[in-house]
């Protein structure tokens, strides 16, 4: 986090201008930062929105009152930093969290709701001195970043955990929640656990039932915020009804996007797609990062739609491209196309209904190349 406070002194400490509302988790963070965005505007309060990673352009990760930083301050702001971020190494993501910060003081947000990027106890947001925060779920995921083990992994999660401010506690396994609860006490933290199973049961804009188990937890955070900010129950059900969270099942047409890029993630879309029977024949566009369990997504996926296409988004990281000719050998019924163009081409023919889904990188690249789909327009 070194880089992190060098650059925010840089800049004045913005991130000391507003109230912080921190979430993390394996999956549904993403969702949970949303859903209780969406709440505190419905509450009359000028609220930031703090999400990561991106699907098109890096400005959907800085949104005040649902507009995104504008491109000018966003350079701007890169510009003021650039001698910091080579004096200290910072990463991309520690400036954008600065630029973040920075844009939501200039642009006088009363709280910001703040997804973490990675883990929790070292991810460059935990700078933050937030007014409450949660952690939705654990699972094995960037193994090689956080540790082997789940409970591991939890301990890292709660690392965000501060004395005397609120923890809320969505994780269901009984074993890693205790972990995660016995480090948050550590801490100090006021732990409120949400029972495993609370479902929000109001009208709800985002789709799947592991949506419903993210506004339980994203309910009991808002009750959780102090007085001046908490949104009475009208406002919550009308954030919750007007949320909206692209890639996660976005159906747009006779297309649904989902950022479905790891195991839980996959069974939750392919759950979804059971509920929701979209007309057939159903094909897929997957990509996949390589340290990812690949395999076993497109075994949960084989079993949801009609064909699935296997390529590589263009975007993502090479050195994290997953080996398509091992796709190939492993499953001869999937069709591997390497030009990532040429296969959301061909995996339209015939379709009814195209799902795209493996990463952030893929739905981002396909919505960049689909007139008008991208989340900015």
């Amino acid at each position: 986090m070194g880089p992190t406070r060098a650059l925010l002194e840089r800049l004045g400490h913005p991130e000391r201008h507003f109230s912080a509302i921190h979430v993390g988790g394996t999956n549904g963070k993403g969702s949970v930062a949303v859903l209780v965005h969406a709440a505190l505007r419905a509450s009359g309060v000028r609220a930031a929105l703090y999400t990561s990673p991106h699907l098109v352009d890096v400005r959907e990760r800085i949104m005040v009152d649902g507009r995104p930083i504008p491109a000018e301050a966003f350079a701007q702001w890169t510009a003021v930093l650039q001698d910091v971020v080579v004096e200290t190494g910072a990463s991309f993501f520690e400036a954008t969290t600065a630029i973040a910060f920075a844009d939501f003081a200039a642009r006088g947000a009363e709280v910001a709701v703040v997804e973490v990027g990675l883990g929790g106890r070292l991810d460059s947001t935990n700078v933050l001195e937030p007014v409450a925060c949660a952690v939705t779920h654990v699972a094995l995921d960037h193994a090689d970043y956080l540790g082997e083990s789940l409970e591991g992994i939890a301990r890292e999660k709660a690392g965000i955990a501060k004395s005397g401010v609120p923890f809320v506690l969505g994780e269901t396994d009984p074993g890693l929640a205790s972990v995660m609860r016995r480090s948050a006490e550590q801490a100090g933290a006021l732990v409120m656990a949400v029972p495993p199973d609370a479902a929000y049961a109001g009208p709800l804009a985002l789709a799947g039932a592991h949506q419903r188990r993210n506004a339980a937890v994203a309910e009991v955070l808002l009750g959780a915020l102090p007085e001046a900010l908490r949104p009475s129950t009208a406002a919550v059900r009308s954030g919750f009804q007007a949320a909206r969270l692209p890639g996660r099942f976005e159906t747009r047409g006779k297309w649904v996007f989902d950022v479905a890029h790891n195991p839980g993630g996959m069974a939750a879309l392919v759950a979804e797609l059971g509920a929701q029977r979209p007309p057939g024949p159903v094909h897929a566009l997957v990509g996949i990062l390589g340290d990812k369990d690949w395999a076993g997504m497109i075994e949960a996926l084989a079993g949801a739609v009609d064909r699935i296409w296997a390529s590589a988004p263009p975007s993502a990281p090479p050195e994290r491209a997953w080996d398509l000719a091992a796709v190939s050998e492993r499953f001869p019924a999937v069709t591997v196309e390497p030009d990532f163009d040429r296969a959301l081409e061909a995996v339209q023919d015939g379709a009814e209904t195209v799902v795209v889904a493996g990463s952030f990188h893929t739905v981002g690249d396909a919505m960049a190349r689909l007139p008008g789909f991208a989340p900015l327009r």
